[in-house]
């Protein structure tokens, strides 16, 4: 339903700090579980758990099943404000293009995620975002096209930078980088010919296209 989340993940993962440990992974807001299986065959992680609200756990472990990797990836269903595991357990938390979902509010990362990694663990985040806010018709054009209450989904690097070194304090560090796969991951959607696509394409190329980015944030949770 838009530019490749392999290839955001993909960026994601090879960019990443060279100290992440992918043993125990979750990868949250998973949707159809497709980023999962990537991270179990391309990361070396021992077990991912899939975690999506909207997309049922059966459903997901038949698709696990499928690939034959139902020993590495355990599928959950459930919200991520209430995160049913213990604390300190993951080595690395992932989510691909969906936490700015419920993440935007401020408290969110301190107290519902960062607890849940380990000390010395990573979490690894790819959201669409903006280079600069829109302004005027081209903010009416933005809204329009992400739905009305969605654009106040799409933040600033500095933005979510500010909002996460905020929360962590002296306890994480923070970088917050614009992806380079923005271009390709836009042609191959646009040339994908959904109708989505098309309707994308129609609103980037009135203006859009010059202030969107992809963001790809790290943080590493100190002691």
């Amino acid at each position: 339903m838009g530019p490749n989340s392999f290839r955001l993940l993909d960026e994601l993962v090879r960019r990443s700090p060279e100290d992440v440990r992918y043993d125990r992974t979750l990868d949250l807001g998973c949707g159809y579980a497709l980023t999962s299986l990537f991270v179990a065959n391309e990361t070396g992680a021992k077990y991912v758990y899939a975690f999506d609200l909207w997309i049922s756990a059966t459903e997901n472990y038949e698709r696990i099943r499928d690939n034959g990797l139902e020993d590495k990836i355990i599928p959950i269903h459930g919200d991520a404000m209430n995160l049913p595991f213990a604390q300190d357990y993951f080595d690395t938390v992932i989510s691909v293009d969906a936490y700015h979902y419920f993440g935007c509010k401020a408290g969110v990362f301190a107290d519902k995620i960062l607890p849940f990694v380990k000390e010395n663990g990573h979490v690894m985040i790819a959201v669409p975002g903006l280079k600069e806010a829109p302004r005027g018709e081209l903010k009416q054009l933005f809204e329009t096209w992400a739905d009305g209450d969605d654009s106040e989904l799409f933040k600033t690097a500095a933005w979510w930078e500010n909002l996460l070194k905020d929360e962590c304090g002296d306890r994480c560090e923070v970088k917050v980088l614009e992806a380079e796969c923005y271009d390709t991951a836009w042609q191959e959607w646009f040339q994908s010919g959904h109708e989505f696509g098309v309707r994308d394409k129609a609103f980037l190329d009135k203006g859009l296209y010059d202030i969107l980015n992809f963001l790809l944030i790290y943080v590493r949770k100190g002691k």
